[in-house]
């Protein structure tokens, strides 16, 4: 029964899946129009919401990507709550502002969510990784990690 998929396993996955969508999603689409997004938040100087806008697509596809397979999982899970974190600090700048955003943007052109959803939304995902981090021998069984642990990590004599 060690084997059996559990619920920490399947939060990473849908997770993982989850920003696969999103990012295919933004780099499918012309960056413009995420870096239009990008620049409706008003937190970056000009020169860096390019930079954001090309990026961070990337940055969701290869820490979903990594999350779905279990590489690096506990590096790609403090990333994502590291993400998370900036997520919440934009969102809720926006929303205190009072920033005229009917919707996010977050998730790209495929679905629309306004702001206090997806401040919900980010704290209940945030609340989900660091709960992987703090249950990561459950998060990682089912891992390609497990494949690349050295003997000395195992605890196993040389």
């Amino acid at each position: 029964m060690k084997n059996v998929l559990n619920a920490f396993v399947f939060c990473r996955v849908v997770i993982g899946l989850f920003f696969v969508l999103v990012a295919v999603e933004k780099l499918l689409s012309h960056y413009q129009n995420f870096l239009y997004v990008v620049h409706g938040y008003q937190v970056f100087p000009a020169f860096f919401e390019e930079i954001v806008a090309r990026t961070l697509p990337w940055i969701e596809l290869f820490l979903g990507l990594f999350l779905v397979l279990g590489l690096w999982l506990k590096p790609v899970l403090q990333g994502f709550c590291v993400l998370f974190a900036g997520f919440l600090i934009i969102v809720g700048q926006a929303m205190i502002r009072g920033l005229d955003l009917s919707k996010c943007g977050c998730f790209g052109e495929w679905i629309s969510v306004p702001l206090p959803g997806v401040f919900v939304l980010d704290s209940t995902l945030l609340l989900f990784v660091i709960l992987m981090l703090l249950r990561f021998e459950k998060t990682s069984q089912w891992s390609l990690d497990r494949f690349f642990v050295s003997d000395e990590e195992k605890g196993s004599p040389p």
